[in-house]
């Protein structure tokens, strides 16, 4: 009987044996962020432009490097393949912003939610103390009362000075 050149075990089914690529989203969402942000600026621009028109150059002039002649199929094809490529990107790249956006709004929208209960409990309680000073003496209350007092004051003794000045006569019974 030959001999079995591994060591594995013939009543147990293999072990898969895939390689997975272990990507994180986050990782990738940031990449394509930064991505989309690129290729929507004037560099991105100018270097496209730049690469397109050495490529028709070399492939309209130079005899010997035509690798892409006139109906310049291979250049459409890239321009295909970076269109494919950087419309999902520019997807995910706002999928991501909405997620964001969202959130900022749910934060914004607890934010106002707790104002307006801190609003609407200081506005009781200056109510309370509007109440409250109802039934206090301001100071406005208690100067025109002292003041009237002063008058008060003011008259009657001079009144009662001059009784005093003047003995009253002395009876005697």
């Amino acid at each position: 009987m030959p001999e079995l050149l591994s060591r594995r075990r013939l009543d147990q089914p293999r072990a898969a044996r895939r390689r997975v690529i272990s990507v994180d989203p986050d990782t990738f969402g940031r990449l394509s962020e930064r991505l989309a942000r690129f290729l929507g600026t004037g560099k991105y621009l100018f270097w496209q432009t730049l690469i397109v028109v050495v490529w028709i150059a070399v492939n309209l002039s130079a005899a010997t490097l035509r690798w892409d002649p006139y109906p310049f199929i291979l250049l459409n094809l890239a321009f295909s393949t970076q269109a494919a490529y950087a419309a999902p990107l520019i997807l995910l790249a706002q999928n991501r912003q909405d997620d964001r956006d969202r959130v900022s709004l749910d934060e914004d929208r607890n934010r106002a939610a707790q104002t307006k209960a801190d609003t609407e409990y200081l506005a009781r309680e200056l109510a309370a103390l509007r109440l409250a000073i109802g039934e206090v003496a301001t100071r406005d209350y208690l100067r025109g009362e002292l003041d009237k007092l002063r008058e008060d004051l003011n008259t009657k003794p001079r009144k009662q000075k001059q009784n005093r000045a003047k003995p009253e006569p002395v009876t005697g019974t």
